[in-house]
């Protein structure tokens, strides 16, 4: 039975499917939506888009806000594992906002680097950032490009 249960998880995460990943209804008293999309390489960018999230946190409050930050292209560097926001993420993330990460800017990664670029254990993998974005205005969600 256990390895049934595995079975499934993992089929589950291999189709999209993740677990930590929210969505509309994962907050249900949320008065707003709002996906933050990052796909700047510039380091003043990022840190921007992470101000946002924080300042709709304390407008809003944790639970009344639900935030997804979607990272692809060159803003994929966010979610790098060594990124200088990593404290920021972490404390973020302990507040409810996710942070999805572009599969297809993690392979065009990997071809350039020669490995997989190791990333914050916050990310959660997308199929495809902007697919995600999508996903998620069909769910009622703001995009909001900082």
């Amino acid at each position: 039975m256990k390895k049934i249960l595995l079975s499934g998880l993992f089929l589950l995460s291999v189709l999209g499917f993740a677990p930590a990943q929210a969505d509309k209804d994962s907050k249900p008293f949320a008065e707003e939506r709002i996906v933050l999309q990052i796909s700047d390489p510039n380091p003043f960018k990022q840190t921007l888009v992470l101000n946002v999230a924080s300042n709709l946190l304390k407008a809003y409050g944790q639970d009344k806000v639900d935030i997804e930050i979607v990272a692809f292209g060159p803003g994929l560097r966010l979610l790098f594992k060594d990124n200088a926001n990593k404290g920021r993420i972490e404390g973020l993330a302990g507040s409810g906002v996710r942070f999805s990460a572009c599969k297809n800017t993690i392979a065009n990664f990997t071809k350039k680097l020669g490995h997989s670029p190791a990333l914050n254990p916050n990310a959660i993998p997308v199929s495809a950032g902007v697919v995600r974005i999508i996903e998620l205005e069909n769910q009622g969600f703001k995009l909001i490009k900082p």
